[in-house]
Formats: structure tokens, sequence, C-alpha cells
């Protein structure tokens, strides 16, 4: 069996079901951003933290009745880990508050609010901040990954965590999501193209329009394009799952050794580009190619089942990855972020159940930088 490096949630899998396309199908034939001169700047993920915000989502609904138990329960490893290195904030539906009160533990700060699933990365803020000082959260209009899901209530987190944050909340007429996005917070983006240039997000935009938006919201001097494949996950390809900076002018990749994979193809042109690429100080990049497991344990296998190592998570002191009970692959995995982040501790969990439902731990999490 084939086990993708990428997040591959298709539409007929876990109860997913095609909605509306939301505000990126209301947008006009031709987006356009008003001129402004504030500029905002994302830093590295690895910068100092002052909190990590995650999300109890996983329903039956969406997750069924086989994997929602081992879901939270994966979900609360996460964030109990995370906690020892640097406070977590868990959103929780109110019915829920006791069970995620039982699975964290004290260390985990809950807060009750209406939520539809986990995927933090994709519906909490982008936290920016600019030459002032001031933080800010930009609300990216999280829509369901193109109308792809029910999210409603996902919708409305943005604006929960900024406010929670007390911070200011950025709005943009982009539609994306926090996994699209990959910045060195020295300048440099790496973008999938597929999820971000889609029509079912952003429809009629022109690439240039996006950088000069993604530009002055980031930061960014250069961005850099990968074009990652649409229609067969439901994010169309998040760049979280291709590649990482591990730190300005390092980045560390997958690819996808398995011919019969829709990945084999696309993970070689990303390599191809990157190594090609220089970065916004005009330097090349260290590439750093990371695989996937041969094998994985067989309890929670399907044809979905997310197995690249890309999808860690960097928070203070600490780099929090999966393992996937491939020996070889998982030291391999370990030594290389060992290497990447020679001043942390590098902690391998668990996360089968969460990774058959096509996701990882970066995208449980949001940072809120410090």
């Amino acid at each position: 069996m084939h086990f993708s490096m990428t997040r591959r949630r298709l539409l007929n899998g876990l109860g997913l079901v095609p909605l509306g396309l939301g505000l990126a199908a209301a947008s006009s034939s031709s987006l356009s951003f008003a001129a402004t001169s504030e500029a905002w700047r994302m830093p590295d993920e690895g910068d100092p933290h002052r909190a990590t915000w995650m999300s109890f989502g996983a329903s039956e609904k969406v997750w069924g009745r086989r994997l929602l138990k081992p879901v939270r329960e994966q979900l609360a490893l996460i964030a109990r880990t995370i906690a020892q290195f640097e406070p977590v904030h868990l959103l929780v539906r109110e019915q829920e508050h006791d069970m995620a009160a039982r699975l964290c533990g004290n260390r985990v700060q809950l807060e009750v609010q209406p939520i539809d699933d986990l995927w933090m990365r994709d519906t909490g803020p982008v936290f920016v901040r600019n030459a002032a000082g001031e933080w800010a959260g930009i609300d990216f209009n999280f829509n369901g990954w193109g109308g792809k899901q029910a999210h409603a209530r996902d919708a409305e987190v943005a604006e929960y965590v900024t406010d929670a944050a007390e911070v200011r909340r950025l709005e943009t007429r982009l539609v994306l999501e926090g996994g699209g996005i990959e910045v060195d917070g020295a300048g440099t983006a790496i973008i999938t193209e597929s999820c971000v240039l889609n029509a079912n997000r952003n429809p009629g935009l022109r690439k240039d329009a996006c950088e000069a938006e993604l530009k002055r919201l980031l930061g960014l001097r250069k961005i850099i394009w990968l074009p990652g494949i649409a229609g067969r996950d439901i994010t169309d390809g998040h760049t979280d799952f291709y590649a990482r900076f591990a730190a300005p002018g390092v980045v560390v990749a997958g690819l996808d050794d398995d011919p019969d994979s829709y990945d084999h193809a696309v993970t070689r042109r990303h390599l191809e580009i990157l190594r090609q690429a220089t970065d916004a100080r005009g330097q090349r990049l260290r590439v750093e190619v990371l695989k996937g497991p041969e094998t994985v344990r067989g309890a929670f296998e399907t044809d979905e089942f997310a197995a690249g190592y890309i999808n860690f998570y960097v928070c203070n002191g600490a780099v929090i990855g999966p393992q996937f009970g491939d020996t070889r692959a998982d030291a391999n995995a370990r030594a290389l972020l060992r290497d990447l982040f020679p001043k942390r501790e590098v902690v391998q969990l668990d996360i089968d159940a969460i990774a058959a439902g096509g996701g990882g731990i970066h995208c449980t999490t949001q940072q809120q930088p410090r």
C-alpha cells in the first residue's frame, strides 16, 4: 500500500460533503486589494512563542466512530507535550469541556468556543507584527478549503483567537489557510499555487496581486511558488506537507518515491524548483530531503494516511514531530531534525489516528509569537 506524504482527506471520505464556495465564490471575477502603506511581518515559527493555539474539534460526523476516540486522545497528547515547553490554549465545545480537561490535564488552558473541526493551522489567525511593535492576527477568511466541508463555526475562530489574544484583527480579501504558507521570518515564503491561486478560494486573482497583498501582510520580499496539486486532497496541496523552513536559507522538503502516487512527480518538481531558487537575500537554499516511512502501524491504515515527517511543529525549546513505527525512517527523521534544530529537543509522537484523517501535528497548531 502507498502511504501519502501529504494530506489526503478525500471528498468521499470521513463524512465530507461538497458545499457552496462561501466567501471565495461570492467574490467578483477580478480580485484586487486596496493600497495601503501599513506593513507587517510574520515571524519564523522558531522565534519565541507566547503560546500555541489548538482546537479540540473532532466530531463523529467528520471523523467517524472508529477514529473519534483515538483522535481526541492524540490531540490531547500533542497539547500536553507542547505544554511542557510553552502555554497551550485549546478551543473546546462546551459539551466536551470535561472530557478535554480529563485528557489534557491542568497544564492546558481550555477555552469554550463553537468549532467544526480540529485544524487550527488553517482556521486560526496568522500572527504578524508591524514596525511599531504592534501585534495583529490576520483573518484569511477560512471557507472550508474551498467549500469542501461545513465551516460556519470554524470561520469565526480567527476572530475569536485574535480577541482572546488581545491583538488587532487584520482583514483581507484573500482566502487561504495557514497551512498553505511557509515563511523564514526574513522576507522569504514558500507557497503552493494549487491552494492560494485556486478558483475555489480566490477566483480571478492574478498572481501579481496576490504577491503584493501577501508581501504587505507577511513582510515578504520573495515568494517561491511551488505548483502543488489541486483536487486530490481537501487542502489542494498545502505547503506544510511539502516544504518547511528550518532557518533562513535552509529548507527541509518531502520526496514521494512511490511511482503510483500522485505526489511522485510533483515532489520531484518541487525539489527542482527549491534547489534552483534563491531567497530574499539572493542566496541559494540548502535543501534537505526527508522521505516518508515505507511501512506504518496497521491499526489506522487507510488510503488517506498522511505518513510524511515534514508536518512537524517548532515550539519553545522543542520540535514536535510524528513517528510511524518504521524504525529506520523514524530514526532518520529524528536525526535530521536534531541536525536542523541542534538547540531544541526533538519529540516524536504516535499520531496515527490523526494521520488516518490526512493531517499532522503542524496542522493542529498555530503559534502566537512573543
